[in-house]
Protein backbone atom coordinates (compact mmCIF):
# COMPACT_ATOMS: atom_id res chain seq x y z
CA UNK A 1 0.00 0.00 0.00
CA UNK A 2 0.96 3.55 -0.91
CA UNK A 3 2.29 5.71 2.13
CA UNK A 4 0.57 9.20 1.32
CA UNK A 5 1.47 12.31 3.27
CA UNK A 6 -1.00 15.54 3.27
CA UNK A 7 -0.27 18.83 4.70
CA UNK A 8 -3.05 21.16 4.22
CA UNK A 9 -6.18 19.74 5.29
CA UNK A 10 -8.46 22.95 4.92
CA UNK A 11 -11.71 23.01 2.98
CA UNK A 12 -10.35 21.89 -0.37
CA UNK A 13 -7.67 19.56 1.37
CA UNK A 14 -9.75 17.59 3.72
CA UNK A 15 -12.25 15.77 0.84
CA UNK A 16 -9.09 15.32 -1.54
CA UNK A 17 -7.46 13.41 1.11
CA UNK A 18 -10.37 11.48 1.91
CA UNK A 19 -11.02 10.07 -1.51
CA UNK A 20 -7.57 9.24 -1.57
CA UNK A 21 -8.50 6.77 1.83
CA UNK A 22 -11.58 5.48 0.25
CA UNK A 23 -9.69 4.51 -2.27
CA UNK A 24 -7.34 1.88 -0.62
CA UNK A 25 -4.20 4.66 0.16
CA UNK A 26 -2.55 5.18 3.57
CA UNK A 27 -2.39 8.77 4.27
CA UNK A 28 -1.28 10.45 7.32
CA UNK A 29 -2.22 14.20 7.03
CA UNK A 30 -1.26 17.42 9.05
CA UNK A 31 -2.83 20.84 9.63
CA UNK A 32 -2.35 23.83 11.70
CA UNK A 33 -6.08 24.14 12.42
CA UNK A 34 -7.43 21.33 15.54
CA UNK A 35 -10.42 21.31 13.60
CA UNK A 36 -9.15 20.20 10.31
CA UNK A 37 -7.27 17.25 11.89
CA UNK A 38 -10.61 16.49 13.91
CA UNK A 39 -12.40 15.91 10.48
CA UNK A 40 -9.20 14.63 9.12
CA UNK A 41 -9.08 11.64 11.34
CA UNK A 42 -13.01 11.25 11.29
CA UNK A 43 -12.84 10.71 6.83
CA UNK A 44 -10.13 7.64 7.83
CA UNK A 45 -6.59 9.54 8.10
CA UNK A 46 -3.83 8.78 10.10
CA UNK A 47 -2.75 12.50 11.83
CA UNK A 48 0.98 13.86 12.68
CA UNK A 49 1.69 15.95 15.31
CA UNK A 50 4.34 18.23 12.60
CA UNK A 51 4.83 18.33 8.59
CA UNK A 52 8.21 16.48 9.17
CA UNK A 53 6.27 13.68 11.30
CA UNK A 54 3.98 13.04 8.48
CA UNK A 55 6.25 12.36 5.69
CA UNK A 56 7.95 10.00 7.34
CA UNK A 57 7.87 6.68 5.56
CA UNK A 58 5.75 8.64 3.01
CA UNK A 59 6.33 7.50 -1.03
CA UNK A 60 4.32 10.70 -1.92
CA UNK A 61 3.79 14.36 -0.41
CA UNK A 62 1.20 16.35 -1.47
CA UNK A 63 0.33 19.61 -0.08
CA UNK A 64 -2.65 22.11 -0.68
CA UNK A 65 -2.05 25.46 1.19
CA UNK A 66 -2.62 29.01 1.08
CA UNK A 67 0.08 30.85 -0.71
CA UNK A 68 3.62 30.29 -2.57
CA UNK A 69 5.24 31.04 0.83
CA UNK A 70 3.45 28.29 3.21
CA UNK A 71 4.25 25.78 -0.09
CA UNK A 72 8.24 26.72 -0.26
CA UNK A 73 8.18 27.01 3.81
CA UNK A 74 7.11 23.39 3.90
CA UNK A 75 9.32 22.15 1.34
CA UNK A 76 12.52 23.91 3.36
CA UNK A 77 11.05 21.48 6.09
CA UNK A 78 10.57 18.05 4.93
CA UNK A 79 12.90 17.77 1.61
CA UNK A 80 15.82 16.72 4.05
CA UNK A 81 14.01 14.38 5.85
CA UNK A 82 11.90 12.82 3.30
CA UNK A 83 13.22 9.56 1.50
CA UNK A 84 15.40 9.90 -1.88
CA UNK A 85 12.85 9.76 -4.60
CA UNK A 86 9.96 10.69 -2.80
CA UNK A 87 7.14 12.58 -5.17
CA UNK A 88 6.46 15.97 -4.17
CA UNK A 89 2.76 17.37 -5.41
CA UNK A 90 1.36 20.86 -4.34
CA UNK A 91 -2.05 20.98 -5.45
CA UNK A 92 -1.87 24.71 -4.26
CA UNK A 93 -3.00 27.49 -6.38
CA UNK A 94 0.43 29.57 -6.35
CA UNK A 95 2.27 31.90 -8.58
CA UNK A 96 4.14 30.46 -11.23
CA UNK A 97 7.94 31.64 -9.77
CA UNK A 98 7.03 29.95 -6.31
CA UNK A 99 5.94 26.79 -8.17
CA UNK A 100 8.89 27.13 -10.14
CA UNK A 101 10.89 27.53 -6.82
CA UNK A 102 9.60 24.79 -5.19
CA UNK A 103 10.46 22.33 -8.35
CA UNK A 104 14.19 23.56 -7.99
CA UNK A 105 14.29 22.72 -4.38
CA UNK A 106 12.64 19.55 -4.82
CA UNK A 107 15.27 18.85 -8.11
CA UNK A 108 18.42 19.20 -5.20
CA UNK A 109 17.16 17.38 -3.07
CA UNK A 110 17.27 14.58 -5.59
CA UNK A 111 13.34 14.38 -5.40
CA UNK A 112 10.65 14.48 -8.39
CA UNK A 113 7.76 17.14 -8.39
CA UNK A 114 4.44 18.02 -9.92
CA UNK A 115 3.01 21.53 -9.55
CA UNK A 116 -1.17 20.50 -9.93
CA UNK A 117 -3.02 23.01 -8.89
CA UNK A 118 -7.06 22.02 -9.56
CA UNK A 119 -10.13 23.14 -10.54
CA UNK A 120 -13.83 22.43 -9.58
CA UNK A 121 -14.09 23.93 -5.79
CA UNK A 122 -14.94 22.17 -3.20
CA UNK A 123 -17.78 20.16 -4.66
CA UNK A 124 -15.83 18.86 -7.05
CA UNK A 125 -13.01 17.55 -4.25
CA UNK A 126 -15.78 15.84 -1.91
CA UNK A 127 -16.91 14.18 -5.10
CA UNK A 128 -13.87 13.58 -6.58
CA UNK A 129 -14.38 15.25 -9.86
CA UNK A 130 -11.70 17.93 -9.95
CA UNK A 131 -9.57 19.08 -12.92
CA UNK A 132 -5.59 18.88 -11.87
CA UNK A 133 -3.56 21.43 -14.43
CA UNK A 134 -0.03 19.35 -14.04
CA UNK A 135 2.94 20.61 -14.59
CA UNK A 136 6.16 18.77 -14.26
CA UNK A 137 8.81 16.02 -16.48
CA UNK A 138 7.03 13.07 -17.47
CA UNK A 139 8.86 11.00 -15.17
CA UNK A 140 7.12 12.41 -12.51
CA UNK A 141 3.92 12.91 -13.75
CA UNK A 142 3.36 9.11 -14.77
CA UNK A 143 3.83 8.52 -11.10
CA UNK A 144 1.81 10.83 -10.29
CA UNK A 145 -1.28 10.28 -12.15
CA UNK A 146 -2.69 7.28 -10.54
CA UNK A 147 -2.14 9.32 -6.78
CA UNK A 148 -4.50 12.04 -8.36
CA UNK A 149 -6.87 9.41 -10.42
CA UNK A 150 -9.12 9.11 -7.24
CA UNK A 151 -9.59 12.96 -6.57
CA UNK A 152 -9.88 13.62 -9.85
CA UNK A 153 -12.51 14.12 -13.10
CA UNK A 154 -9.70 14.80 -15.33
CA UNK A 155 -6.01 15.24 -14.78
CA UNK A 156 -4.21 17.38 -17.67
CA UNK A 157 -0.63 17.08 -18.48
CA UNK A 158 0.48 21.02 -19.30
CA UNK A 159 3.77 20.82 -19.39
CA UNK A 160 7.18 21.54 -17.55
CA UNK A 161 7.29 22.77 -14.33
CA UNK A 162 5.00 25.59 -13.05
CA UNK A 163 3.12 25.17 -16.47
CA UNK A 164 0.26 23.42 -14.21
CA UNK A 165 -0.27 27.15 -12.47
CA UNK A 166 -0.06 28.91 -15.51
CA UNK A 167 -2.74 27.00 -16.94
CA UNK A 168 -4.80 27.53 -13.42
CA UNK A 169 -4.68 31.46 -13.34
CA UNK A 170 -5.44 32.13 -17.18
CA UNK A 171 -8.33 29.79 -16.70
CA UNK A 172 -9.07 31.51 -13.66
CA UNK A 173 -8.58 34.63 -15.50
CA UNK A 174 -11.54 33.43 -17.94
CA UNK A 175 -13.42 32.48 -15.08
CA UNK A 176 -13.71 35.80 -13.37
CA UNK A 177 -14.05 38.11 -17.05
CA UNK A 178 -17.17 35.70 -18.24
CA UNK A 179 -18.67 35.42 -14.92
CA UNK A 180 -18.99 39.15 -14.29
CA UNK A 181 -20.28 39.68 -18.44
CA UNK A 182 -22.55 36.53 -17.52
CA UNK A 183 -24.15 38.75 -14.26
CA UNK A 184 -24.13 42.35 -16.30
CA UNK A 185 -25.93 40.46 -18.77
CA UNK A 186 -28.62 39.54 -16.24
CA UNK A 187 -28.69 42.43 -14.80
CA UNK A 188 -30.06 44.05 -18.15
CA UNK A 189 -32.52 41.33 -18.80
CA UNK A 190 -34.07 42.53 -15.25
CA UNK A 191 -33.95 45.96 -16.05
CA UNK A 192 -35.40 45.18 -19.62
CA UNK A 193 -38.08 42.90 -18.07
CA UNK A 194 -36.46 39.92 -19.85
CA UNK A 195 -37.47 36.63 -17.22
CA UNK A 196 -34.05 34.70 -15.90
CA UNK A 197 -35.35 31.57 -17.55
CA UNK A 198 -35.85 33.29 -21.06
CA UNK A 199 -32.06 34.46 -21.37
CA UNK A 200 -30.82 31.27 -19.55
CA UNK A 201 -32.69 28.92 -22.41
CA UNK A 202 -30.99 31.73 -25.32
CA UNK A 203 -27.69 32.61 -24.31
CA UNK A 204 -27.37 28.56 -22.68
CA UNK A 205 -27.73 26.88 -26.45
CA UNK A 206 -26.31 29.84 -28.45
CA UNK A 207 -23.53 32.08 -28.70
CA UNK A 208 -23.42 33.28 -25.13
CA UNK A 209 -23.22 29.33 -23.50
CA UNK A 210 -19.93 29.64 -21.10
CA UNK A 211 -19.66 27.72 -18.00
CA UNK A 212 -20.43 30.56 -15.98
CA UNK A 213 -24.21 30.63 -17.75
CA UNK A 214 -24.72 26.51 -18.57
CA UNK A 215 -23.13 25.12 -14.99
CA UNK A 216 -22.77 27.81 -12.41
CA UNK A 217 -25.55 30.23 -13.62
CA UNK A 218 -25.43 33.42 -11.08
CA UNK A 219 -29.40 33.78 -10.44
CA UNK A 220 -31.39 31.17 -8.67
CA UNK A 221 -33.81 28.45 -10.76
CA UNK A 222 -32.45 27.99 -14.27
CA UNK A 223 -29.11 25.66 -12.70
CA UNK A 224 -30.80 24.42 -9.47
CA UNK A 225 -27.10 23.23 -8.24
CA UNK A 226 -25.75 26.55 -8.68
CA UNK A 227 -24.79 28.55 -5.60
CA UNK A 228 -27.32 31.27 -6.12
CA UNK A 229 -30.07 28.97 -5.51
CA UNK A 230 -28.36 28.38 -1.74
CA UNK A 231 -27.68 31.98 -1.17
CA UNK A 232 -24.37 32.15 -2.83
CA UNK A 233 -22.78 29.62 -0.10
CA UNK A 234 -19.17 29.08 -1.82
CA UNK A 235 -18.47 26.83 -3.82
CA UNK A 236 -15.81 28.86 -4.59
CA UNK A 237 -15.27 31.68 -2.31
CA UNK A 238 -14.76 35.53 -3.85
CA UNK A 239 -11.56 35.63 -2.07
CA UNK A 240 -10.48 32.97 -3.61
CA UNK A 241 -11.53 34.52 -7.05
CA UNK A 242 -9.26 37.15 -6.30
CA UNK A 243 -6.66 35.63 -5.37
CA UNK A 244 -6.34 34.14 -8.42
CA UNK A 245 -7.13 36.95 -10.51
CA UNK A 246 -4.19 39.13 -8.69
CA UNK A 247 -1.99 35.97 -9.62
CA UNK A 248 -2.66 36.49 -12.91
CA UNK A 249 -2.18 40.27 -12.75
CA UNK A 250 1.12 39.95 -11.31
CA UNK A 251 2.41 37.48 -14.21
CA UNK A 252 1.04 39.76 -16.83
CA UNK A 253 3.26 42.15 -15.77
CA UNK A 254 6.16 40.28 -15.16
CA UNK A 255 5.62 38.67 -18.56
CA UNK A 256 4.39 41.81 -20.38
CA UNK A 257 1.00 40.29 -21.65
CA UNK A 258 -2.02 42.82 -22.31
CA UNK A 259 -5.03 42.03 -20.19
CA UNK A 260 -6.82 45.02 -19.68
CA UNK A 261 -10.45 42.49 -18.74
CA UNK A 262 -8.39 40.55 -16.52
CA UNK A 263 -7.50 44.14 -14.48
CA UNK A 264 -10.93 45.22 -14.66
CA UNK A 265 -12.30 41.82 -13.37
CA UNK A 266 -9.42 42.23 -10.41
CA UNK A 267 -10.77 45.63 -9.90
CA UNK A 268 -14.22 44.77 -9.40
CA UNK A 269 -13.85 41.28 -7.36
CA UNK A 270 -11.57 43.70 -5.18
CA UNK A 271 -14.39 46.04 -4.58
CA UNK A 272 -16.90 43.15 -4.10
CA UNK A 273 -14.51 41.55 -1.21
CA UNK A 274 -14.52 45.06 0.19
CA UNK A 275 -17.98 45.38 0.79
CA UNK A 276 -17.77 42.29 3.01
CA UNK A 277 -18.28 39.61 0.64
CA UNK A 278 -15.27 37.52 0.59
CA UNK A 279 -16.72 34.67 1.63
CA UNK A 280 -19.57 34.74 -0.87
CA UNK A 281 -19.42 32.25 -3.72
CA UNK A 282 -17.63 34.35 -6.59
CA UNK A 283 -21.06 34.14 -8.44
CA UNK A 284 -22.54 36.61 -6.04
CA UNK A 285 -20.87 39.10 -7.77
CA UNK A 286 -24.44 39.82 -9.94
CA UNK A 287 -25.82 41.49 -6.69
CA UNK A 288 -22.90 43.53 -6.64
CA UNK A 289 -23.69 44.39 -9.60
CA UNK A 290 -27.11 45.41 -8.56
CA UNK A 291 -25.55 47.50 -6.15
CA UNK A 292 -27.06 45.30 -3.48
CA UNK A 293 -25.45 43.33 -0.90
CA UNK A 294 -26.05 39.42 -0.72
CA UNK A 295 -29.51 38.62 0.56
CA UNK A 296 -30.66 41.62 -0.17
CA UNK A 297 -33.87 41.88 -1.92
Amino acid sequence: MTNIAFIGLGNMGNPMAANLVKAGLNVTGFDLVADNLEQAEANGLNIADSAVDAIRGAAVVITMLPAGKHVLSVYDNVLDPAEAGTLFIDCSTIDVDSARKAHELASESGMLSIDAPVSGGVGGAEAGTLTFMAGGSSEAFALAEPILDPMAGRIVHCGDGGAGQSAKICNNMILGISMIGVGEAFVLAEKLGLSHQALFDVASTSSGQCWSINTYCPVPGPVPTSPANNDYKPGFAAALMLKDLKLAQEAAQATGAVTPLGASAMQLYALFNATGEAGTDFSGIINFLRGQKTGQK
